[in-house]
């Protein structure tokens, strides 16, 4: 039995990162070997154990076959004869696709150290066209690290489009990558990579459209300003998407089956991005309907997250969220409860509680034009 470290944990590591997990391969065993010593089989698709101190998973070597259309399609064999080098070959980018043994010896049987150096993402074999999902990871990487795409890759990549590979995802593997390079450093290079390669028009073709209405850059510029702030999924989300009409937005968050938080973000985010935007003109009247409209009373927390998204990359969105934050600052100091122990009906109250945040909002907005 030999064991390596492989895949991201030997990348991450090359390049200075702090390695979150390490993944293992195992060479020359059974499922029964691992077992016997103390592993814990948890995988579902082909062997993978964790082990019974660390819990890191140890997977035997396996190579995979395609079998159908899409990402599901593939049959797999593990085997105690299957090499190493099988293993590392169904791999996706070469950058991917090197080991360490545990003398620390490198194995990179396909240039993936000097791929590295160069910032070039290169697939391993023709095999990566057997899975789509390997479009979306290389876009992602291209998002995480900088790096650019292979000439060669970038046409395979197109190649599959073109073969209709990528119509085979589900919304929830689509949205499981989507979310991570929406997380990464530089997410707007995701989108440019899936739009060179005719992917975003298949898989998110409410965000392609609007390239054809030259509104892409100021999404992309918005997205990469709340990832600069290292704001959470949800805004992120959200600053994408506020360009759209929130019909589009309705569609998008349907066929990704984005969850309920990052969809509702982005609704209020594309019906009240420009009246936020424009929030230190507004007068009393137009504020309170802007925050009846964002249910700021209900749901206060949500009002930074959706200014953040609404105002990230505009010019002056500092001066505007601050002037917003003392507006609802003041109404929210408004004590409903006690004005609702003065009335005698609902209505009473609702109008009581409502000319009590007017009149705070007045006089918010005379103390700041002073």
């Amino acid at each position: 039995m030999q064991i390596y470290v492989v895949g991201g944990a030997v990348r991450d590591e090359m390049l200075g990162l702090p390695v979150q997990d390490r993944d293992y391969v195992v060479v020359g065993a059974s499922p029964a070997e691992m077992i016997k010593n103390g592993f814990r089989p948890v995988g579902r698709d082909f062997p993978v154990f964790l082990h019974p101190q660390t819990h890191e998973e140890y997977a035997l070597a396996r190579t995979e076959r395609k079998t159908a259309p899409g990402y599901h399609g593939f049959t797999f064999h593990a085997a105690p004869d299957v090499t190493l080098e099988q293993d590392l070959q169904r791999r996706d980018l070469t950058i991917n696709a090197m080991a360490r043994d545990d003398a620390g010896r490198l194995i990179d049987p396909h240039h993936g150290a000097e791929d590295l150096s160069r910032g070039v993402l290169r697939h391993v074999s023709p095999a990566f066209a057997e899975d789509p999902v390997r479009i979306l990871r290389v876009a992602r990487f291209a998002a995480r690290f900088g790096f650019t795409v292979a000439p060669e890759t970038q046409a395979l990549m197109v190649q599959m489009v073109q073969a209709g590979e990528v119509d085979a995802l589900v919304a929830e593997r689509v949205w499981q990558e989507l979310a991570k390079g929406l997380m990464e450093r530089t997410p707007s290079t995701l989108f440019a990579v899936l739009r060179d390669c005719g992917a975003l028009a298949r898989v998110l073709p409410q965000l392609d459209a609007l390239y054809e209405e030259s509104r892409a850059e100021e999404a992309l510029t918005a997205l990469d300003a709340v990832a600069e702030h290292r704001d959470p999924l949800d805004v992120r989300f959200a600053a994408l998407l506020r360009v759209l009409e929130p019909e589009a937005v309705e569609a998008l968050c349907a066929k990704l089956r984005a969850p309920a938080a990052c969809r509702d973000l982005a609704l209020l985010a594309a019906r009240h991005a420009n009246a936020i935007a424009d929030a230190a003109s507004l007068d009393t009247d137009e504020l309170m309907s802007l925050l009846d409209g964002v249910d700021a009373w209900r749901r206060p927390e949500r009002v930074t997250a959706l200014m953040q998204a609404a105002l990230a990359g505009i010019a002056g969105g500092d001066h505007v969220q601050r002037f917003l934050r003392g507006a609802h600052e003041a109404v929210l100091a408004v004590n409903a409860g006690a004005i609702a122990r003065t009335c005698t009906t609902a209505d009473e109250i609702k109008s009581a509680v409502a000319e009590a945040r007017r009149a705070a909002l007045d006089d918010y907005l005379k103390n700041v034009s002073k």
